[in-house]
């Protein structure tokens, strides 16, 4: 595929994506990724997969607890399929599996389980201290850092305190996933998350690349997003001494922790 040969992204003023059939889905202008003009950054994509998981079979009595992304390559910036399938159905506990493609390429394999709702607030604990901000804090331009359309459709604040591999920041987009349809918050929510592991660099990335290969979510309750809401993270970026990371986050909203991220990286010198 000859990547300076794809067509232009085309600018959407609401949405990541438009729909162009049962399954498949164009990616705007706003999908653009970082390290290349000519893929998708894997925020709205990842975002994407989940408003189709959400779309499949709906279990309003379960909720999303765990969601793992395996990023099997480039995402170009042509059109997306999302299929989904039920694995392992269950009257509390179920899999579903999505598989997104290009050019009848698979880019993205998702899991996900969905757990049966009850009411557990008579042992709930253990949850992580509320985030501060975002009012007060610091605004930052990411496109500072960062190239492509998906940097430019967020607005970012950070705590006064951030240092290199470790802070804390919120973000939020004026942006649905996918336009004139209703998205679910947490499919919303998700699509901003993969953006973790470009807020507290340890590193320049135009002298380092350190790409996630996969995101993992594990949520303890369904987080709450949409165009203009709030999503959170206290982030730790870990490097080891072999080419391999690790950035480790907190998920918040508005209403306080939700669930935690972790992304693998591949460390590189740039060329």
């Amino acid at each position: 595929m000859n990547l300076d040969e794809l067509p232009d992204l085309v600018e959407h003023p609401t949405a990541f994506y438009t729909r162009i059939s049962e399954t498949a889905y164009q990616p705007t202008m706003n999908t653009q990724g970082a390290w290349n003009a000519h893929e998708q950054h894997m925020a709205p994509v990842s975002g994407l997969i989940a408003h189709a998981i959400t779309r499949h079979e709906p279990r309003p009595e379960m909720q999303l607890a765990r969601v793992t992304y395996e990023i099997l390559g480039m995402i170009p910036a042509l059109p997306t399929t999302v299929e989904v399938r039920t694995v392992r159905p269950g009257r509390t506990i179920e899999l579903v599996e999505a598989v997104a493609s290009v050019a009848d390429r698979p880019v993205i394999r998702a899991s996900a389980w969905r757990l049966s709702r009850q009411d557990t607030s008579e042992v709930a604990g253990g949850l992580p201290e509320r985030l501060g901000g975002p009012e007060g804090w610091q605004t930052w331009q990411p496109s500072q850092m960062w190239a492509g359309g998906y940097i430019r459709a967020i607005e970012f604040v950070g705590a006064p305190d951030r240092v290199r591999g470790r802070g804390q920041a919120w973000i939020r987009t004026h942006l649905t996933s996918v336009a004139d349809e209703e998205v679910s918050p947490v499919a919303n929510y998700i699509g901003l998350v993969d953006t973790a592991n470009g807020m507290n660099t340890r590193v320049d990335p135009t002298d380092w690349m350190f790409p996630n290969i996969d995101v993992s979510l594990h949520f303890y309750r369904e987080p709450v997003g949409g165009p203009g809401h709030w999503v959170g993270f206290d982030t730790a970026v870990t490097f080891g001494t072999d080419g391999v990371g690790l950035t480790s986050t907190t998920l918040h909203d508005a209403h306080g922790p939700a669930g935690q991220c972790e992304q693998i990286l591949t460390v590189r010198k740039m060329a």
